[in-house]
């Protein structure tokens, strides 16, 4: 699986709080979910485009 998200950034969003190492994983396939439903969203209104509107 391909790494979706960016650890540094997402230490440097929550630094006031400590941030598990199966925090990470557990984010990343969130958003790949998200992003397979945006897809999703995008093919049912008949576009290739995925747009903000999918999310």
């Amino acid at each position: 699986m391909t790494d979706l998200i960016v650890k540094s950034g997402v230490r440097e969003t929550v630094d006031d709080h400590p941030i598990s190492a199966d925090f990470y994983e557990a984010l990343d396939k969130t958003v790949e979910e998200l992003l397979e439903d945006a897809a999703r969203r995008a093919e049912a209104n008949e576009r290739q485009t995925v747009m903000p509107q999918d999310l």
